[in-house]
C-alpha cells in the first residue's frame, strides 16, 4: 500500500497495520532501516523514547488541596 509524504515530511500509517501493531493517537514509535535497506516501524516504549514520565502524568494525582470550581477562580480572578 503506498502513501504520500507531506510537506512536513509526515505520511499515514495504513489502518491496518495500526491495527494489527494496537497503535492508538499518541503512540510511540521507531523507525529503522536493515541491512537490505528496508524500514522497521515498531512500537516504542514509553521509557526508552522520554527517560521519564511526561509533564501531564507526573502531574496526575500529586494535589493535596481539594478544590471547589468557584473558590479555585475566585483565587485565580483575585477576587478572594
Amino acid at each position: 500500500m503506498a502513501t504520500t509524504l507531506t510537506s512536513k515530511g509526515q505520511v499515514t500509517i495504513p489502518k491496518h497495520i495500526r491495527d494489527a501493531m494496537h497503535l492508538k493517537p499518541g503512540s510511540a514509535v521507531e523507525f529503522a532501516v536493515d541491512a537490505t535497506g528496508s524500514v522497521v516501524l515498531k512500537p516504542a516504549p514509553f521509557a526508552k523514547r522520554t527517560g521519564k514520565r511526561d509533564r501531564f502524568e507526573a502531574a496526575r494525582g500529586a494535589a493535596t488541596v481539594k478544590w471547589r470550581t468557584d473558590d479555585l477562580m475566585r483565587l485565580l480572578r483575585g477576587d478572594a
